[in-house]
């Protein structure tokens, strides 16, 4: 094994620009990633969901005592509070990182609630409240029309932003775009900005999960290994965009499938939020680290893939879509729709705490 015995990952972060991240907030999987050199960490609905299921028996007994402390609370409050608790605690694993690279590396980023995608002063509002529970913070909101409306104005207000929810170049311009002018209407005012440090994140595995699910339905014949390179090919033109046009934005690959979703991409100025089972993966994989960020995926593929799919050329071109179509996007919908399930069944754990069914119980 490469790098002291530490693995391709590693050897990727000192050897690269190229950094990752713990896909999840448990505390376990964060430090075991950082040892291979993590710089940062997520969550959401259904990552908290997964935490607490791991955990519950940790849980269970804080989950009852916030009930009995907060008599009026709902459902939703509970496991907002619950959500809270686990990134916060969580966060504190990354501080050191955060504190040593001056802001720019080592956060912990804190999902808004999935149903307020439409909601841009919901999203506003709740990202603020977010912002005060730990400082390295990057508040996720989705890469709709509300959300990127919201991304401007956090940003003018110093809050370091990570869009989610987005597959596609029109939405990581978007959001490049609405970050920029945010941040330079909060410098002419000399605020600071220097320790703001905003995050794209591209789901390249949603995407060809996406083109395959189209596929299917349309029953497209194409080279099966062709979707696999979907994802892969939209990251590499938005990050090109970016560099060529000077964005304080940086991207964050996400949604991992395959090695592609890696390895492609060593040797960027960017970033990875990888699951742990994925960094297992890698690790044990082979995959030689060397720089593969700048070569071109085959013309012929996507070529091939612009000609059968329509939503690969939505998502591939720049113009491809305007922002009011974005939560129209096929990936969009399935996506939220995925939140929204993960985010009903962390409710329904802290239900079944806070009303005990009668019928399981015997009563």
């Amino acid at each position: 094994m490469s790098s002291a015995g530490k693995g391709p990952l590693y050897e990727m972060t000192i050897t690269s620009p190229t950094e990752f991240w713990n896909d999840s907030c448990s505390q376990a999987e964060l430090s075991s990633a950082i040892e291979y050199g993590a710089t940062g960490g997520t969550s959401n609905p259904t990552i908290a969901g997964q935490v607490l299921k791991k955990e519950f028996e940790t849980w269970k007994p804080k989950i009852a005592e916030f009930i009995e402390k907060n008599p009026a609370a709902s459902e939703d409050d509970i496991a907002w509070k619950i959500m809270e608790e686990i990134t916060v605690n969580a966060a504190k694993l990354l501080r050191p990182v955060f504190d040593k690279n001056g802001g720019r590396n080592g956060r912990l980023s804190i999902q808004t609630n999935p149903k307020y995608y439409r909601d841009a002063k919901a999203l506003y509002e709740q990202a603020l409240y977010f912002n005060t529970l730990y400082p390295n913070n990057n508040i996720k909101l989705p890469a709709t029309k509300a959300g990127i409306e919201a991304m401007e104005e956090l940003s003018y207000q110093g809050v370091s932003i990570n869009a989610t929810v987005s597959f596609t170049v029109p939405q990581a311009v978007a959001v490049a775009l609405a970050v920029e002018k945010g941040m330079d209407r909060r410098k002419k005012e000399g605020k600071d900005v220097s320790s703001m440090s905003p995050v794209c994140t591209i789901m390249v595995g949603r995407l060809d999960d996406w083109l395959k699910v189209t596929a299917a339905k349309k029953e497209i014949v194409t080279d099966p290994g062709y979707l696999e390179w979907a994802g892969v090919a939209v990251a590499k033109k938005a990050y090109r965009i970016y560099r060529e046009r000077g964005y304080r934005t940086r991207i964050l690959n996400a949604a991992y499938r395959n090695h592609f979703h890696w390895s492609q991409f060593i040797g960027g100025e960017m970033s990875m939020t990888i699951p742990y089972e994925w960094q297992r993966k890698f690790n044990a994989s082979g995959v030689e680290v060397k720089n593969r960020i700048d070569d071109p995926v085959d013309p012929q593929i996507v070529s091939e893939l612009e000609s059968k799919f329509p939503d690969f050329r939505r998502a591939f071109d720049e113009r491809g879509m305007e922002s009011g179509e974005f939560e129209r996007y096929g990936a969009t919908r399935r996506t939220l729709r995925a939140f929204l399930e993960s985010y009903g069944e962390l409710v329904s754990v802290i239900r079944d705490i806070m009303i005990t069914d009668p019928d399981v119980r015997g009563e």
